[in-house]
């Protein structure tokens, strides 16, 4: 499953985020780190489900009426203030949680209502665009200062005759998640020399500077939008590349809505119908979210979520079936389950992803669109349904 995490100083929402994206029970608080311990928990991201081109829906759990979720591990874990890479605050226990991450989502109070602590200071008083750099920041030194304490077993390895460079830094970076595959890239794009002792500082950021752009890509969420300064989310959208405005608190009074049957509401909709009895109160708390979806497109909780997985990891939605022409499992399950794939996979990755036994004993695959046998090579695109035939099947 892919792991999403969230990052960002105290008191950003975080919190918030996660328990609106897991209707998890968590703590959620107006002080820094609120949260302690890393909480994992299971989100979802939000694609067109292949069933509404079929005459009736799916029935899936994961389905609301063609809207299908599909699961995504999110991490929240302590907030990250300055010097986190040194240890100050719970640094070391912030930045190693986030050693199996796939994407991060920082999280900005973009309502500058916070200082770089987290601290409450007067809205408007700090500029939440420091927050973007600051968080690549400490990544960054975080991951060179795991190279640094490692280069002395480099340097004592380079003294061997069977000694390989790339493998050696290899050994260093899987632990934050790198794969061979990934330094090498990250090696193609830097001019080095593969003398260990040659290196200095400078080189050792460099590379982890490029190994965590590669391995941990950032989307940055204007958390606390309905509330930011008027300019605040156009300047954060300056400043990075990838910026989600969003409003945590309004997804997760929408979310509680919804349970409570009082809310019409899918997460990721651009609007909302109320149902049932609300208080004045109620009626108007919700009023204002509406508002800002008007003005956002949503609450952005979801854009964010889907942001990170679709756009920034470039991953697909396919759909394996025992029977092509029903789309069904074995029990007669339409459409049972959905993998996220890199956006170049083939059908022996679908094949590896439903099990390892199952991509041993890869025969070929059949597109169940229009029941035709597609070879190894075949790229697989979004809401794919396919057939795969095994020894293991």
């Amino acid at each position: 499953m892919l792991s999403v995490a969230l990052a960002g100083k105290p008191n950003a929402g975080k919190s918030t985020f996660y328990k609106a994206a897991t209707m998890a029970d968590v703590d959620v608080g107006n002080y820094p780190f609120t949260t302690i311990d890393a909480n994992r928990g299971v989100s979802h991201v939000r694609t067109r489900c292949p069933c509404l081109d079929l005459d009736e829906r799916c029935g899936n759990d994961d389905c609301h009426d063609g809207k299908r979720y599909v699961p995504v591990e999110l991490l929240d874990v302590a907030g990250l203030v300055p010097g986190a890479h040194e240890g100050k605050g719970l640094g070391n226990q912030f930045l190693d949680a986030l050693s199996n991450a796939d994407v991060i989502l920082n999280v900005v109070d973009a309502s500058g209502g916070t200082n770089e602590e987290g601290e409450p200071v007067e809205a408007g008083s700090y500029d939440p665009v420091q927050d973007v750099e600051f968080v690549e920041t400490e990544m960054d030194l975080w991951l060179a200062s795991i190279v640094e304490d490692n280069w002395e077993t480099v340097e004592r390895g380079s003294r061997s005759p069977e000694f390989d460079f790339e493998d050696a830094l290899t050994d260093v970076l899987t632990g934050v998640g790198a794969t061979e595959y990934d330094v090498m890239a990250v090696l193609r794009e830097m001019e080095y020399s593969t003398d260990p002792m040659a290196w200095d500082d400078a080189d050792r950021e460099e590379l982890a500077r490029r190994i965590r752009e590669r391995t941990k890509p950032i989307v940055v969420v204007a958390n606390k939008a309905d509330v930011a300064p008027e300019g605040n989310v156009e300047r954060l959208r300056e400043a990075a590349d990838r910026v989600v405005a969003a409003t945590a608190e309004g997804e997760l009074a929408l979310r509680k809505a919804v349970e409570a049957g009082v809310v019409d509401y899918d997460p990721g909709d651009e609007e909302f119908e109320i149902t049932g009895e609300l208080s004045d109160a109620q009626t108007k708390g919700l009023e204002r979210v509406r508002e800002v979806m008007v003005e956002f497109g949503g609450t952005g909780v979801q854009a964010a979520l889907d942001e990170a997985v679709y756009d920034l990891l470039d991953r697909i939605t396919v759909y394996p079936v025992q029977n092509e022409t029903r789309w069904t499992d074995g029990q007669g399950n339409v459409l049972p389950d959905a993998f996220l794939l890199r956006n170049d996979a083939t059908p022996p990755d679908l094949a590896f992803a439903v099990h390892s036994d199952i991509g041993e004993g890869y025969l070929h695959a059949v597109d169940a669109r229009d029941g035709r046998r597609v070879g190894e090579d075949h790229d697989l695109s979004e809401g794919d349904v396919i057939k795969v035939v095994s020894t293991a099947n």
